[in-house]
């Protein structure tokens, strides 16, 4: 059986989003600029924040929300990364009805089945593969904000976890 993490569709994402962000700044951000090391650190700050948000979600929901807060808000930042390196290069950014964002919507899509996730390469020009981050990414946030909801919906129905001990300490001694 695998770690919680591994099932949602948001961890399985980020960790595109990383495996293919780290070969995208080798390929084409200097190795030696700042840039390069807070875009790699931004992507596994995403993952590792839905990994820890998960675990603490059993115990301390707050920690949930305010973990994945914290990776959407990493993404968030890569995804400006990524505007700056297409702005910069004077490439263009393109929308999201664009033929090959809705290819690349298609293929995240494909990458992250958890049955036989089929294999996403990083496209060779450099237009090509920060769009195709620009869209994994912007993917990867909605996916987020919808798990944040859902986790505050929870908490808000269900309490927390001491609250939850609280109501079977309460029922425990209640007469039988």
């Amino acid at each position: 059986m695998l770690p919680k993490h591994k099932y949602l569709l948001t961890y399985r994402y980020a960790e595109v989003v990383q495996d293919l962000n780290v070969e995208f700044c080798d390929l084409f951000i200097s190795k030696f600029s700042r840039t390069h090391d807070q875009m790699v650190q931004a992507a596994r700050s995403g993952k590792q924040n839905i990994v820890e948000g998960v675990a603490q979600g059993r115990t301390l929901k707050k920690g949930e929300i305010k973990l994945l807060g914290v990776a959407e808000s990493s993404v968030e930042e890569l995804i400006s990364d990524f505007e700056d390196f297409l702005r910069q290069k004077k490439l263009e950014i393109w929308q999201k009805n664009h033929p090959q964002i809705v290819i690349y919507r298609q293929l995240g899509i494909e990458a992250t089945r958890f049955e036989s996730p089929k294999v996403l390469t990083l496209p060779k020009l450099p237009i090509e593969a920060a769009n195709l981050l620009f869209t994994l990414c912007h993917q990867l946030t909605f996916l987020l904000s919808r798990q944040i909801a859902a986790a505050e919906k929870k908490f808000i129905e269900e309490g927390g976890f001491t609250e939850s001990l609280f109501r079977k300490r309460i029922q425990h001694r209640l007469p039988k």
